[in-house]
């Protein structure tokens, strides 16, 4: 791929589960526009959520073309693009590279007696080369469509995930030329992710031909340049290179700066992501609560877990509970809701809320469903709504725990805080409470078009590597320092929250 010379800014793209965000830096870091588009999840059923991968395609050249427009710069200033997306789905396409299946969504629970099938069968196995347990990702997913699709499936020539099918597809790419980046490994269920390899006992322990699956390639890789056709609908050059991408938790913990050990990062997002950085491979064989995947940033892990729409539970609160299913009045939005709620006083007796209204996933267990504890008639929607507050952060206290098991010696400095519920004064405070890790804002933070941003500098040689740019681009903000004199109330909260899970868990 021929590069341009004396070009100075590179696009991000995020393609999130809520919208597609597309971001213009210069080499500074500096964001000169921004461009958004909402999604359209397909929700069929309870547990059937699905997009439909060309309209993200769409919304995605929509976005960098509304960009571009709003920046009045010259798309000949571009030299690269990169591309992040969610993580956890998979896309099926055909030979000529054009998906064959709907985006089969990371909030899809349809799979869900392959999660159990898979473990059965290599369940430990799975856990030690990937990272990952099975839970609702690729492996179940790609075997629920092999079982309960075989005609489609017979159609499909690779998976894919909506991030790379959007590069695929701007550069006009076939099935032979699909791939997955390594950021992604550890929810195949079918790699070695160290080897950074497809595992041929895995495959063939569950009938996966190896050939079915993408080439692995590294995140800066890249993989082809913008077609006339695609160029055109993104009002850019033809020939711009689009690197590879990461999936969007990568490219947020990198936009926060996590490149080095200790640093952990809170997604504030549709998902609730807790994750910390460290320079070791270590699965979580005795829980099965922590993933570990690769960073971006050569070298390093991320041992994370979320909470499968933890950030949707704040929206389900303020649109079904706060106004009964009718519009909110003219002011009463999230910031109205944390000003309420940190009026109240917080006790052992103050309502408890479980997270998991779809189904928990660190670890797994997609039949659990969320909870209220501790109701009177004492409590009103402040009172709940801090709890659902509270129930995100209980939960990472218990993934910060389950990290201090596996490394007994791992410090873990700061949370550094991304995502739309970072803009929470009180939830920020909650999280520092209930975890006793000091948690950190971003100044001016960008979020996962920013990594994918670094990515598409890193990929063009116009950086060295991701920690240099996080070094330069990425400066802190506001921080939330644990209040010791809560230690003793979410001690208690918590003991009360692990009580809960377990009595859930033995009802399933």
């Amino acid at each position: 791929m021929k590069m341009k010379n004396n070009v100075e800014l590179v696009l991000g793209a995020d393609i999130g589960t809520n919208g597609i965000k597309v971001e213009l830096f210069d080499l500074s870091g500096k964001c000169l526009a921004s461009s958004f588009r909402k999604s359209k999840l397909i929700r069929s059923g309870a547990d059937n959520i699905e997009e439909n991968p060309e309209f993200q395609l769409s919304n995605l050249c929509s976005a960098i073309k509304d960009c571009m427009k709003s920046s009045h710069r010259s798309s000949s200033d571009v030299a690269a693009i990169g591309i992040d997306g969610q993580m956890a789905g998979v896309i099926g396409i055909g030979q000529d590279g054009l998906c064959v299946t709907p985006y089969d969504s990371w909030l899809d629970t349809r799979c869900t007696p392959f999660i159990a099938e898979m473990n059965k069968k290599a369940g430990s196995e799975i856990l030690f080369k990937t990272g990952c347990a099975p839970a609702v990702n690729h492996g179940p997913k790609i075997l629920w469509w092999k079982k309960t699709h075989p005609a489609i499936f017979r159609k499909i020539k690779s998976f894919m995930q909506p991030g790379g099918y959007a590069a695929m597809r701007l550069c006009g790419l076939k099935a032979t030329d699909a791939f997955i980046d390594t950021t992604y490994l550890h929810f195949s269920g079918f790699a070695d992710n160290v080897k950074e390899s497809w595992d041929a006992s895995l495959c063939k322990t569950f009938g996966i031909d190896l050939e079915i699956l993408p080439k692995i390639v590294k995140p800066e890789k890249i993989i082809g340049g913008l077609t006339k056709a695609m160029a055109a609908r993104c009002g850019l050059d033809e020939g711009i290179p689009v690197v590879a991408g990461c999936g969007d938790t990568a490219a947020s913990f990198l936009s926060c700066g996590a490149v080095s050990d200790g640093i952990c990062v809170d997604v504030a997002g549709t998902a609730s992501v807790f994750a910390a950085t460290t320079s070791k491979f270590k699965p979580d064989s005795e829980n099965g609560i922590l993933a570990c995947g690769q960073a971006v940033t050569p070298g390093l892990w991320h041992s994370y877990a979320y909470i499968n729409g933890g950030g949707m539970n704040l929206n389900w609160f303020r649109d079904e509970i706060a106004s009964l299913g009718h519009p909110l009045p003219k002011g009463t939005d999230f910031e109205n809701l944390d000003r309420q709620a940190s009026k109240i006083k917080p006790g052992q007796d103050s309502p408890l809320f479980i997270p998991h209204l779809g189904g928990r996933v660190c670890p797994a267990q997609p039949a659990m469903r969320g909870a209220w504890l501790n109701l009177s008639w004492n409590c009103n929607a402040s009172h709940l709504y801090r709890s659902v507050l509270e129930g995100v952060a209980l939960e990472y206290k218990i993934y910060a725990q389950t990290l201090g098991q596996l490394l007994p010696h791992f410090s873990l400095c700061e949370l550094r805080i991304t995502g739309g519920g970072e803009k929470s004064t009180l939830w920020n405070q909650i999280k520092a409470d209930a975890t006793g890790i000091p948690v950190v804002q971003i100044h001016e933070g960008h979020g996962a078009p920013l990594g994918s941003a670094i990515l598409a500098a890193w990929g063009a040689e116009l950086i060295g590597n991701p920690r240099e740019a996080a070094q330069k681009w990425i400066k802190l903000s506001k921080r939330f320092k644990p209040d010791k004199k809560m230690a003793s109330y979410y001690s208690g909260r918590l003991e009360k929250y692990r009580k809960t899970l377990n009595f859930l868990k033995e009802k399933l």
